[in-house]
């Protein structure tokens, strides 16, 4: 294989260097030419052509192979520094969203109504209030006890400490 390559190497990497444009592509593609010579030593022997000209057939049929092989594949896409991060596994924020709806589910009516106006539509107490028909402190009020609830129930199970204050259990 040695005497191969000493002879023919210099005009592989040209050639595979000219057909793909790529130096690393290249070499890859010669030394994958050299071992299917080293596979097939009799094609190098037989008297039946030019060893150069089957080395070079090789060269060429491995770079339509790798140009095909890209073609088959969807392109890849860089990335678009201005675009969000791509989320690889969205498990956990699924699991936080089921985990809050449930505990949303436990909230009394008035308590669910309160915080989807100030939180899920963005209104102001004030505007709350207005679209409730209840009063502003009312509504202040029921924020107050609604988000101590969700906290509770997302906390898990509270017990109470020497001082009477709740902790985590």
């Amino acid at each position: 294989m040695h005497a191969v390559y000493t002879e023919h190497g210099r005009a592989l990497l040209a050639y595979a260097t000219r057909l793909t444009g790529d130096r690393a592509a290249a070499e890859d593609i010669v030394q994958e030419t050299l071992i299917r010579a080293w596979r097939h030593p009799d094609v190098l022997t037989n008297g039946k052509g030019s060893a150069r000209g089957w080395l070079l057939t090789v060269v060429r049929n491995l770079v339509t192979d790798r140009y095909r092989a890209k073609a088959a594949r969807p392109q890849e896409v860089a990335e678009n520094p201005d675009s969000p991060p791509t989320v690889r596994d969205h498990a956990d924020s699924v699991v936080a969203s089921v985990t809050v709806m449930a505990a949303l589910d436990e909230l009394s009516e008035d308590h669910r109504g309160v915080l989807d106006q100030i939180y899920f539509k963005g209104r102001s107490l004030g505007e709350a209030a207005t679209a409730l028909g209840i009063p502003a402190g009312t509504v202040k009020s029921r924020s107050y006890y609604a988000l101590r609830a969700l906290r509770q129930a997302l906390a898990g199970p509270v017990s109470e400490n020497a001082a009477g204050r709740e902790v985590p259990a």
